[in-house]
């Protein structure tokens, strides 16, 4: 089940909590070929739109995070919480379940 909000925006992540928006495959080829959606498949890649505090540890410091706003991201085929804007889609995920940075 997803949410619906107006406005990302206004959506600030808690704690360990990473806002992600799923980069979109190309639907045209080098060629310049379009392909059919059904026949492009969803990327496990991903732009940070916004990060959390930190969590906290048993002493009650924050822990920092592994991934800053703007950065490129590697994250899971399934999980996360989806929250969708307008016709958009976007999805929480915990910072812990981030799998990599991409480094350019």
């Amino acid at each position: 089940m997803s949410t619906a909000i107006r406005s990302i925006k206004s959506l600030a992540p808690l704690l360990d909590r990473v806002l992600v928006q799923r980069i979109k495959a190309e639907t045209k080829t080098a060629s310049g070929i379009f392909l059919p959606e059904s026949s492009v498949k969803e990327l496990n890649e991903g732009k940070v739109l916004a990060v959390g505090p930190g969590a906290l540890d048993k002493k009650g410091q924050r822990l920092p995070m592994g991934v800053r706003i703007g950065d490129r991201v590697l994250i899971p085929q399934f999980g996360g919480s989806p929250v969708k804007v307008g016709e958009e889609e976007f999805h929480l995920f915990r910072d812990s379940e981030i799998l990599a940075k991409i480094n350019e």
